[in-house]
């Protein structure tokens, strides 16, 4: 009797109707109206889902090209960077002199100057200086592509502040594996990250303590003449630094 019921039960799930996709019959616009609404109530997997789809239906038609960028942009405030690099790489490939490109480089840029922000670091205060430099490295040239290809653009000087940014904070990055080198004994390291700082950063307010680095680590290296050498560099260019009165008695002409 159970073995006839199951049976039954089984036959009768095969007569239940399949779920249909509502979005079976729908024309381009409006799977793209519907993807931008979503877009905009904050539905992103929703939006994500319609433009996928618009996409795989129209590909060639007039709303396929502004899907592919849209949908970059939904995966970006979906928090689902790799996918939204992925999507712009793939637009820009496809569509090298579309009239958005600037944009598309400028999103790149945004994607990667806010890789790495989670839960923790929205509600607790963490130094941009303190985090992995590779994506921060990756926006200043996504940013710094958009400049040189479309310094006219309306997303240029935006993206210029952010490089300014990112520049100051990718040296303040590098001072302070200085400063841990030194630290930690590891002189010739310490002095080739702050050089590094100095010849590749300049006019960022990490030089000074970069110099003022980099006269130590000579010190300690027995390298008195080029700790002498960065020392009047450092006078020079910033003679209220600490580092001058702390290292400066050391110098051959005082």
């Amino acid at each position: 009797m159970v073995l006839v019921s199951l049976v039954a039960l089984s036959a009768g799930c095969g007569l239940l109707p399949e779920k249909t996709d509502e979005t079976r019959d729908w024309s381009a616009q409006k799977l793209y109206s519907e993807a931008r609404g979503a877009l905009n109530d904050g539905n992103y997997s929703q939006s994500v889902d319609y433009y996928e789809k618009l996409e795989a239906r129209y590909p060639f038609g007039k709303y396929a090209q502004q899907a592919q960028l849209e949908i970059a942009y939904a995966y970006y405030k979906d928090e689902e960077p790799d996918s939204a690099i992925a999507a712009l790489d793939r637009f820009i490939k496809l569509n090298p002199r579309h009239p958005n490109i600037d944009y598309a480089l400028y999103l790149k840029g945004l994607v990667n100057y806010n890789r790495g922000q989670g839960l923790v670091e929205r509600f607790l205060p963490v130094d941009p200086a303190d985090r992995d430099p590779g994506a921060a490295l990756q926006s200043f040239e996504d940013f710094s592509q958009l400049v040189r290809q479309y310094p006219d653009s309306s997303y240029a000087e935006d993206a210029r502040q952010r490089m300014l940014y990112l520049r100051n904070n990718l040296a303040l990055h590098e001072l302070r594996v200085a400063k841990y080198y030194m630290r930690r004994g590891a002189y010739v390291a310490a002095a080739n990250r702050a050089k590094y700082v100095v010849e590749n950063y300049p006019r960022t307010p990490a030089v000074a303590d970069s110099l003022s680095v980099l006269t130590k680590a000579y010190r300690e290296l027995g390298l008195n003449q080029f700790a002498d050498d960065s020392m009047r560099v450092l006078r020079s260019n910033h003679p209220e630094h600490p580092g001058v009165s702390e290292a400066g008695r050391t110098l051959g002409d005082d």
